[in-house]
């Protein structure tokens, strides 16, 4: 479904500013929304126009959530500026309770919405197909410009269509890097495999998805927004076309890190002069703030804004953030404390009641020091064990589901099998051949049935019931978004097994292989 939120707003604006009304026509769908999708969102801007955005959505369910990614990619030739590494993502908005998001713009910002929202209020003519180009030559002021100019006219016109989170309005503003390379190398609607490669998928081929230097695409110059197809977040010339202003500054990359020093701006994406086998998710620039004594514009240079939300919203998610910093990394937290654990079996109360007795300031330092360092390595364990969770729950959905084709399988041989036997052709090959498939289609079934046994039991051992619970939360959501839904069943039905193997301790191969026959 597609939402257009314009109405009220254009009502707002001719209602406070009833001297530019008949300059306020709205605008034909096709000059902001050429290719329209189930999922968009669209959001009014000054003088008649809109803009439609597409959900970036993160699975997370509280203030601490954010979902592990890995950016940047393997080559030593762009390993100072693009260096693999793990960062991390968080939505804005809760949308549901299992994942949050942000709202992605759909297309490059085209001139016409740009000249729309800095036009202050004197509207320039009905824009032409032809200001559907992406705006360029644009400076990062410019651009932090744009996004403030549209924030303030959408609080003031459209307040009631911006997405809300604890009351709080969105505003619009620059991606950041982790969320713009998050976005375009497809989100969670990638798989794991997927969103590693140095492209989203593209099964038509570059050309269909992206505008990259010579005469089979753009032919050295920038072309309307939206022709070509989307990656798959529903988001057009993500790459290629005009590079696009990130938020925050440059820094090199120092392996599994970006190195300390701060520079000038950021342009992901590549452009319509940028080589096809250049063209790669990671791709990332520096450019000057100035060239000169003026601010440094480019003719290849555009801008792709979100919407967004601030963290600490209200006095409520301040004490929840408060209460979430105090148990990362806790030993005491419920899947970390042994049943008969006593406060001394914590090594950071231990280190917090040394710190605390400790008349020396220096000492005391060093002690409350070594318990953040302490936290923060507990965390990370934590962080990779949730993942191993997640991975372990989604192998035995998958080995769950082999279980019920080879189950399946199975009982139609031996049904022919019994059919041959009864009608006394025992002794034909024909017969002979079946009993053969029979015997070895069996021998697979009971090979993969103690793998899923295996792992069920490892899983069950490994993990407490709350982190396997949130992880299962999490999974799903990770499922829903590549369009694999359908595994939900599957998924409930190992969880279950799991679940009662925690209790009590039971192998159930055969209740277990009964269960898996019976799923459709």
């Amino acid at each position: 479904m597609m939402f257009d939120l314009r109405p009220l707003a254009l009502a707002a604006l001719f209602a406070l500013a009833p001297g530019i009304a008949v300059a306020a026509e709205t605008w034909d769908d096709k000059l902001f929304n050429p290719k329209p999708a189930d999922g968009d969102v669209v959001l009014p801007l000054p003088c008649g126009g809109a803009m439609a955005f597409r959900k970036l959505s993160v699975p997370g369910d509280s203030v601490y959530a954010d979902y592990a990614v890995t950016i940047g990619i393997q080559d030593e030739a762009r390993g100072f500026a693009e260096g693999a590494r793990t960062a991390h993502v968080a939505g804005s908005f809760s949308d549901g309770k299992t994942q949050r998001y942000v709202l992605m713009a759909k297309y490059e910002v085209t001139e016409a919405q740009y000249e729309a929202v800095m036009a202050g209020g004197d509207c320039p003519a009905k824009p032409s197909m032809a200001k559907r180009l992406p705006k360029t030559e644009l400076s990062w002021i410019d651009s932090v410009n744009f996004a403030d100019r549209y924030s303030q006219w959408l609080r003031k016109n459209a307040a009631a269509k911006l997405p809300k989170e604890d009351g709080e309005m969105g505003y619009a503003r620059l991606p950041t890097e982790v969320e713009w390379e998050f976005a375009a190398r497809g989100g969670i609607k990638a798989s794991p495999a997927e969103f590693n490669e140095r492209l989203f998928p593209m099964p038509e081929g570059m050309a269909r998805y992206v505008w990259f230097a010579g005469s089979q695409s753009a032919n050295g110059k920038p072309q309307l927004t939206g022709l070509l197809q989307p990656n798959p977040l529903g988001l057009h010339d993500i790459l290629g076309n005009v590079d696009e202003i990130a938020l925050e500054p440059f820094r090199l990359s120092r392996l599994d890190r970006l190195h300390g020093q701060v520079g000038a701006f950021v342009v992901r994406g590549g452009n319509y002069l940028t080589a096809e086998a250049d063209m790669r998710a990671s791709y990332r620039q520096e450019v000057p703030f100035y060239d000169g004594d003026a601010p440094r514009r480019s003719k290849t240079t555009g801008l792709r804004i979100v919407v967004a939300a601030p963290v600490l919203t209200s006095a409520d998610r301040l004490r929840a953030a408060q209460a979430g910093w105090s148990k990362l990394g806790a030993v005491s937290a419920p899947d970390n404390k042994p049943t008969e654990a006593k406060a001394s079996d914590d090594p950071l109360e231990e280190l917090a009641l040394l710190a605390k007795s400790s008349p020396d300031t220096a000492t005391k330092t060093r002690l409350q020091n070594l318990q953040t360092s302490l936290r923060a390595n507990i965390a990370a364990r934590d962080e990779q064990r949730d993942r191993a969770a997640k991975a372990s729950l989604r192998l035995g959905a998958f080995l769950g589901r082999k279980l019920a084709d080879d189950s399946r399988a199975v009982d139609a041989l031996a049904k022919l099998y019994k059919a041959r036997v009864d009608g006394g052709n025992a002794d034909d090959p024909r017969t002979k051949a079946f009993k053969d498939q029979l015997d070895r289609e069996q021998a697979v079934m009971d090979g993969n049935l103690r793998y899923y046994a295996d792992s069920l039991i490892r899983t069950a051992e490994d993990y407490g019931p709350e982190v396997l619970k949130r992880q299962m939360q999490i999974l799903l959501v990770e499922l829903q978004g590549m369009g694999l839904g359908e595994l939900k069943p599957y998924l409930d039905r190992n969880f279950a097994h799991v679940s009662a193997y925690q209790k009590d301790r039971k192998v159930a191969r055969s209740q277990w292989l009964a269960d898996w026959n019976k799923m459709q």
